[in-house]
């Protein structure tokens, strides 16, 4: 995704997200997931920036996903686990998770309208638990690629380096 042209939604954006970013990595995922949700809905531009937002970390994910896939490396593997930790089949995923899911295929596979679409319908359709879902995948997803990236030497977003060097 590339930056809005006004810098400072960008930042704020960046901003907004790695707050919750950090949160997240402390565990904290209902302040994560309000952070994002809570903080931009109130404002004048709420659902669009939510969007932009969740955008922004698949883009991320996508790019990360893009350089651990490299060089021969292992290649990245999705799954989606149920509430006790057993795998499941994507299909058999709740709505949102196949949302986020989808959303983030689309974007690794540079379909970036295909990817909106799906941040349209969670919106769009969603209840607030459903949208908080895919937030909360979006973050999660973005912290284990990030955390691996930095293993492997591989290069992350500076604005997700700041975020995660603010945590243990």
């Amino acid at each position: 995704m590339r930056p809005p042209q006004d810098p400072d939604r960008w930042a704020r954006l960046t901003a907004v997200a790695g707050e919750a970013l950090a949160a997240a990595r402390a565990g904290e995922d209902a302040v994560a997931v309000d952070l994002v949700t809570g903080y931009l809905s109130g404002s004048p531009e709420g659902n669009e920036e939510i969007r932009e937002l969740v955008l922004l970390l698949f883009a991320e994910c996508s790019s990360m996903v893009g350089a651990l896939g490299s060089g021969g490396a292992t290649p990245v593997k999705m799954q989606v686990f149920d509430e006790e930790g057993r795998e499941v089949q994507i299909d058999d995923a709740d709505p949102p998770v196949r949302t986020a899911i989808r959303a983030l295929l689309a974007e690794v596979h540079g379909d970036q309208d295909a990817a909106s679409e799906q941040i349209e319908i969670a919106l769009a359709n969603g209840q607030p638990q459903e949208l908080a879902t895919v937030v909360l995948q979006a973050l999660r997803w973005t912290l284990k690629l990030a955390i691996e990236c930095e293993t492997r030497d591989l290069p992350v977003a500076p604005w997700i380096t700041a975020s995660l060097d603010d945590q243990p």
